[in-house]
């Protein structure tokens, strides 16, 4: 399992995901889940990935190998006049993994089931997310969906529910996902630290605002403890009920 989370603010958008994989109570690795691609004044793509691993990784590899200069290597999606056709060819290669690792048909898609978000932007178009399915079908983010999960998302998802705007600071979208992720973690073993963050600012084809936020990272350790004092001193300022 997995925890993801890509948002979009009126400024641009913020992505973290985390990096525990796991192949049982007492098997945890780390490996990367958030993959970019950039080229000054054209592009700005990244991913992140959930599910089966040599799925993702398969599809990720795939898509390297088809982005690469012999034009034969096509589809690729650094050569795509916009974001909808890149998601287009990023769900047709995760079916087509999935299709491929099968080797009785459907009825066993399911263990090798993974789901992507990608974001960016190509240059003539907007920054936008989509979210991708296991079955190469995508939806986009809109004013009413402003940030997509894939993976372990119910234990983050109220967070964001609760205090996400458009006009906040990347700063400040970055604390609110620090808090959905830790939230996620006191609640679930399958995710762990470390993460990774990315910020992309609207039109600036550079994805160098990343970052890998350790388990001893001081601003993260203040963020989780305060949260925890912070709702601790709520309770105890809410009036008495009575059962």
């Amino acid at each position: 399992m997995t925890y993801c989370v890509g948002m979009r603010l009126n400024r641009g958008l913020v992505l973290m995901s985390d990096t525990r994989t796991s192949a049982g109570v007492d098997n945890f690795s780390v490996s990367k889940k958030m993959f970019t691609w950039a080229s000054p004044d054209e592009y700005a793509i990244t991913l992140m990935t959930a599910g089966n691993l040599a799925t993702t990784q398969a599809m990720v590899s795939l898509l390297e190998e088809r982005s690469k200069t012999a034009e034969e290597r096509d589809p690729s999606i650094l050569r795509q006049p916009t974001m909808f056709q890149v998601a287009r060819i990023v769900g047709a290669t995760l079916k087509e993994v999935i299709a491929d690792s099968s080797p009785s048909g459907q009825t066993s898609d399911d263990q090798f089931r993974a789901s992507v978000i990608l974001a960016g932007q190509v240059a003539g178009g907007q920054p936008t997310i989509f979210l991708i399915y296991p079955e190469g079908n995508f939806i986009e983010i809109t004013d009413d969906t402003p940030f997509f999960q894939i993976g372990e998302t119910k234990y983050g998802k109220p967070i964001l529910v609760r205090a996400y705007d458009a006009d906040m600071s990347f700063d400040d979208a970055v604390k609110l996902l620090l808090v959905s992720f830790d939230s996620t973690v006191k609640s679930n073993l399958s995710v762990g630290l470390p993460f990774d963050a990315l910020i992309y600012e609207n039109g600036s084809f550079d994805l160098g605002r990343q970052k890998r936020v350790e388990a001893d990272d001081e601003i993260f350790q203040t963020i989780s403890t305060g949260w925890s004092d912070a709702l601790k001193d709520a309770f105890q300022k809410l009036p008495r009920y009575s059962v």
